[in-house]
């Protein structure tokens, strides 16, 4: 299979055409300005060594020396080898909580930008781990699929708002549900998920749903943001206020968190301002038995861009050397 690194400039072979065409009509004014000159046949007397054909030839090499030269530039590539990557460790489904609550800032900046950045520190300590990002508030979205590519899971992890989900809420058993559906099929034994929320559960019930995930041999770990004597919501430069104008005071729900943890089959922990609580999950994590994951790959690629630079080179070489004139040395001469 032919892959293309820089497939966007493709896009240049459209333009190709545009070269002999331009050609042929410089051509066709050329003959109509010889018309008004004279007669045609007397003016080809006049220059009996230019070549009409080797104009053409010319112009079709160079517009293929192009052509390569294009396909060189979007760096053709062929999947020299297919190989089975195998590695061991356990996966780590993060669920993180992107309601307006997280708004709040008894963290600095925030409770949201606060619990980013331990997630980004969780990758960091990663090595052979999958890690998964989930996303939820009044609704639950998988921000990133259970991966071992850890930028692409800070790149995801940057572009996270409350704006991430358009409905508001706080459905922490919707999203366990939707992070035990996405472990792999290779998964049997260390799954985590890990929750990261200040536990105001406006939906559904959570502390069911981590027992079932328990049940199905998936530990569920939660985190604490927030605190315990609340902190107001500033949105869009203005506090947060409910329907009859009171300021909306969001405050810590660390009971739900804590049932959910015990439900769950793992720990709670109040993330601090400074230290964010991940060291003892991560610690556990480690004391799980390691699986072996396997995923087919291409090894390596092998480059073919060289060959088009070539080609192109040696047609540019040709078309220079031809020349427009006709050639002069005849093999036999008449006596």
């Amino acid at each position: 299979m032919i892959l293309f690194a820089n497939e966007r400039f493709l896009i240049l072979l459209f333009f190709l055409p545009l070269v002999p065409a331009v050609y042929g009509l410089l051509r066709y004014l050329r003959k109509r300005r010889i018309l008004k000159l004279g007669d045609p046949a007397l003016v080809k007397e006049l220059m009996p060594s230019w070549s009409a054909s080797k104009g053409w030839v010319r112009i079709i090499l160079y517009t293929l020396a192009m052509m390569f030269f294009v396909i060189g530039l979007a760096r053709p590539q062929i999947g020299a080898k297919l190989s089975e990557h195998k590695s061991r460790g356990a996966e780590i489904m993060i669920a993180l909580d992107v309601s307006n609550s997280m708004l709040a800032e008894d963290y600095s900046p925030n409770r949201l930008e606060r619990a980013k950045l331990a997630i980004s520190r969780i990758t960091d300590r990663l090595k052979d781990d999958r890690i998964g990002l989930i996303i939820f508030a009044g609704n639950t979205f998988v921000q990133l699929p259970i991966t071992t590519d850890y930028v692409s899971a800070k790149m995801f992890l940057g572009s996270i708002s409350t704006e991430s989900v358009p409905v508001q809420g706080t459905a922490m058993a919707d999203a366990i549900a939707t992070a035990m559906r996405s472990f792999s099929i290779q998964s049997e034994k260390s799954r985590v998920i890990i929750l990261i929320s200040d536990g105001e559960n406006h939906e559904d019930d959570p502390v069911e749903m981590a027992r079932q995930a328990a049940e199905a041999g998936i530990k569920v770990y939660t985190i604490g943001v927030g605190s315990a004597q609340g902190q107001p919501i500033p949105l869009n430069g203005e506090l947060l206020r409910d329907r009859d104008g009171n300021i909306v005071v969001t405050k810590l729900d660390e009971n739900t968190l804590r049932q959910v943890a015990s439900a769950g089959g793992g720990a709670y922990i109040h993330a601090g301002n400074d230290e964010f609580g991940l060291n003892p999950i991560i610690n556990d994590i480690r004391a799980l038995e390691e699986e072996e994951f396997a995923s087919t790959i291409f090894e390596e690629y092998d480059e073919q861009y060289m060959y088009f630079f070539a080609m192109a080179l040696a047609l540019l070489v040709i078309e220079m050397l031809i020349g427009e004139r006709k050639a002069r040395v005849h093999l036999f001469k008449r006596s």
